[in-house]
């Protein structure tokens, strides 16, 4: 992976859990219930690969103009990257806007709820956190991943 090119294309490096996890496991799924995006760099929408990282990070953007959130984000513009995406078409993000990318907490858009919230946490503690079933609900709009202690990981090949 050519980090480099892609923090030159999106403008800030992304999150050091995250370029391990890539390098470890490579794009998949969990639990055949969530993908876990490829990185790409940011090109045009005309230019994206479908249910890519840019073509989906773009639904979080059109989502976060027009769903609701959590009081806690309710007048926040964050600068959101998408990062993995489920079988129930819940959204997992970064919120971008700091340059620091170790601290970007993930912001989960439960489709089921329609809302949008906000966990203080990196992408790989994030899915242990649901794998643990660690947070005070199942922030995802389905239990396959919730509580789940011997859970697949499915690795994608990689994009042309």
């Amino acid at each position: 992976m050519d980090w480099a090119r892609m923090t030159e294309s999106w403008g800030r490096s992304f999150p050091p859990d995250y370029q391990r996890f890539m390098q470890v496991y490579g794009s998949g799924s969990v639990q055949d219930y969530l993908s876990i995006g490829e990185p790409e760099p940011s090109v045009a929408l005309s230019e994206a690969r479908r249910d890519g990282m840019v073509m989906e990070t773009a639904n979080a953007e059109a989502d976060w103009q027009t769903e609701d959130k959590t009081p806690d984000l309710e007048g926040t513009r964050p600068l959101l990257i998408t990062w993995g995406v489920s079988a129930t078409a819940d959204l997992l993000c970064w919120d971008a806007t700091g340059l620091d990318a170790a601290a970007w907490p993930v912001l989960v858009y439960n489709r089921g709820e329609a809302l949008w919230s906000r966990y203080d946490c990196g992408m790989a503690q994030f899915l242990t956190r649901v794998l643990k079933a660690d947070f005070p609900d199942n922030p995802l709009g389905a239990v396959f991943m919730w509580g789940v202690t011997d859970a697949v990981y499915e690795k994608r090949p990689s994009a042309p």
